[in-house]
């Protein structure tokens, strides 16, 4: 099971441009405690951001996140926004999205695995056995 999200986004900064990009929030069970944010880059190309749900559930209401990925509630003029920055070896974007339509993709993925039971999903002796080989 899985829910999906596709959306327009604005980058606030990407080399100093601001450039709408469309995006899509996935998530699935397979993979419980993390969320997809994918952009198009290309027709058919889609460049995928991969972090864990807490993060995002968490910076619907506060700063949240250290390394590669951090949301926060905008501190401009528009208290509904939120901003996520995004960094890697190849750069550093600044996204800006609803926070509304970000809480509806959490409730989606709330209703799918509600936290806190995402360990039931996850069969982490078949994993490491697999990993192991034994």
């Amino acid at each position: 099971m899985h829910a999906e999200m596709v959306e327009e986004h604005q980058f606030v900064s990407l080399g100093g441009y601001e450039i709408p990009v469309f995006s899509r929030w996935s998530y699935t069970t397979a993979d419980p405690y993390a969320v997809t944010l994918s952009f198009r880059a290309d027709r058919g190309q889609w460049v995928e951001w991969c972090f864990a749900r807490d993060l995002l559930v968490a910076g619907l209401n506060g700063p949240s996140g250290h390394g590669d990925v951090r949301i926060r509630p905008s501190v401009s003029d528009d208290p509904d926004q939120l901003l996520m920055e995004l960094e890697s070896p190849d750069g550093y974007a600044v996204v800006e999205f609803g926070r509304e339509a970000a809480a509806r993709f959490v409730a989606s993925t709330h209703a799918l695995v509600p936290l806190g039971e995402e360990s039931a999903l996850v069969d982490v002796d078949g994993f490491i056995a697999e990993i192991t080989k034994v």
